[in-house]
């Protein structure tokens, strides 16, 4: 079993930035990847982000070149920091682990809001 708590949500101003937070009661040994998924009213669940227990990463095109995914192992923690943030960024972020075992599990989400 994997516990994650997500932190770092709210409101902010179109351009503005917010950094998530998503800390995992497992150790960074048992988790193959961690992912930041979002979805907004109406609208499925979207990959955001993903960052891999070898370092390497992949984004959505929506975010490539103002959101960047990364880790802190001593922490088992994941972050992703969203700068110049858009209207359409509006949505629940969760976090995501995905275990060497092959087991999900997700946060239980974090609103960000974009103001116009």
């Amino acid at each position: 079993q994997v516990q994650l708590v997500e932190s770092g949500g709210g409101l902010v101003q179109v351009g503005g930035s917010l950094r998530l937070s998503c800390a995992a009661s497992a150790s960074s040994s048992r988790i193959a990847a961690l992912a930041w998924y979002r979805q907004a009213p109406g609208e499925q669940r979207e990959l955001v982000a993903r960052i891999f227990s070898f370092g390497g990463t992949n984004y959505a095109d929506s975010v490539k070149g103002r959101f960047t995914i990364s880790t802190d192992n001593a922490k088992n923690t994941v972050y992703l920091q969203m700068n110049n943030l858009k209207p359409e960024d509006t949505a629940v972020y969760y976090c995501n682990a995905l275990t060497y075992s092959n087991s999900n599990y997700w946060g239980q989400g974090a609103q960000v809001t974009v103001s116009s």
